[in-house]
């Protein structure tokens, strides 16, 4: 069977991370990853949205049995509480995504502390929700925190420069994330046929381990992240299209029917990010180019230089998402999409990638190329 170092750091089956992806929740997408025997990682962006966008947050609670009047808090409890429920009987094992932005500081601060208290609270559920995945920020003033709590800590990285600062950290594990994933991107494009291998020379060791994101999305990928040296891949489009992810069937149709060159990079909510290619995205592209250069350029913004119409293009265009408009709808996924073609049930395409992954690593050693 193949395993990794992440397997046995964390306790699951296969060395794949879903993605923590938002805007949406996951909620339902993590409960089947982690019953499928990889590491489930549930967004929790959807509860920074309930003032500004209760269309997403609605989404969150509703799928996470929880109550819209709820605090961000206790939201999240329930949330865990019930993920936990629906995992322990397979043995799923869990994690929670969240950013960790300067500008979300105070509500990265609730989010962490409520994880914390949730496995104080209840001492089996340490046995399945073991990882707290943190992105979108600086690593180091997280360390005490987290490492004091007893969790497996990942941080997601786009470079060597930013994975060494992980390594400071005390980081478990480092996400090497190239610029072909979906959504969020860097503001200086690195892709993971380079950024991979120079993390692993660069940080992997007995105590830290390093997983690949961007572009991975089936046995061929995961095999080749294995060969460059990685302890893992973590995949984010691959989950979104199946039938238990709980992002909009128009999204994950959306992903479906992408084709070759099928994505762009445009201003996002924290960024750069990549989005499926349609005349919405082409045009926000357009709008980028002109009040947001740098995200083509590598130079950084934030909300006090740039044209704030980007921003609400942006929440008007998820907000169609979500009532099912087609044409006014920006839908983000990785270049894996060209490379989509069905909507699986999560355990079916697990397996079936495993399975690919080490029949091309059992047929490496059989053509004999040394």
């Amino acid at each position: 069977m193949l395993k990794s170092r992440l397997c046995d750091l964390v306790g699951i089956k296969y060395p794949i991370i879903q993605a923590g992806m938002g805007p949406f929740s996951n909620n339902n997408l993590c409960v089947a990853a982690s019953n499928a025997g990889v590491l489930g990682l549930l967004s929790t962006s959807g509860l920074f949205s309930k003032d500004n966008q209760p269309w997403i947050y609605k989404a969150f609670v509703e799928s996470g049995e929880a109550d819209p009047d709820d605090t961000m808090a206790v939201a999240l409890e329930k949330v865990l509480k019930r993920t936990y429920r629906l995992t322990r009987e397979k043995g799923g094992i869990f994690g929670i995504n969240v950013m960790v932005s300067a500008e979300l500081v105070q509500y990265s601060n609730i989010m962490i502390d409520t994880a914390i208290k949730v496995r104080e609270d209840n001492p089996d559920i340490k046995n399945h929700f073991k990882v707290i995945f943190t992105s979108a920020g600086d690593p180091v003033p997280w360390r005490d925190k987290i490492k004091s709590a007893g969790f497996t800590w990942m941080h997601v990285v786009p470079s060597v420069k930013g994975a060494q600062r992980c390594k400071k950290a005390g980081v478990d594990v480092i996400v090497a994330s190239g610029h072909e994933g979906g959504f969020h991107t860097s503001w200086e494009p690195v892709h993971s046929m380079i950024l991979l291998p120079a993390t692993v020379e660069a940080v992997s060791d007995d105590k830290t381990l390093v997983v690949g994101a961007g572009g991975f999305c089936d046995g061929k990928t995961l095999a080749a992240a294995l060969v460059l040296g990685a302890d893992g891949v973590q995949m984010g489009t691959r989950f979104l299209a199946t039938q238990e992810s709980d992002f909009h069937q128009l999204w994950k149709e959306g992903v479906v029917a992408a084709e070759d060159r099928g994505t762009l990079v445009a201003r996002g909510f924290v960024g750069p990010a990549r989005w499926l290619k349609t005349p919405r995205s082409v045009e926000h592209a357009r709008n980028t180019l002109e009040k947001s250069p740098g995200v083509f350029l590598g130079i950084p913004d934030d909300y006090t230089t740039i044209d704030m119409s980007l921003i609400d293009y942006e929440n008007e265009s998820i907000k169609a998402v979500y009532e099912g408009n087609k044409e006014m709808a920006l839908m983000a996924a990785g270049e894996a999409a060209q490379r989509i073609n069905d909507l699986p049930m999560v355990n079916d395409m697990v397996l079936g990638i495993v399975k690919d992954a080490e029949n091309i690593l059992r047929g490496i050693q059989r053509k004999n190329l040394l």
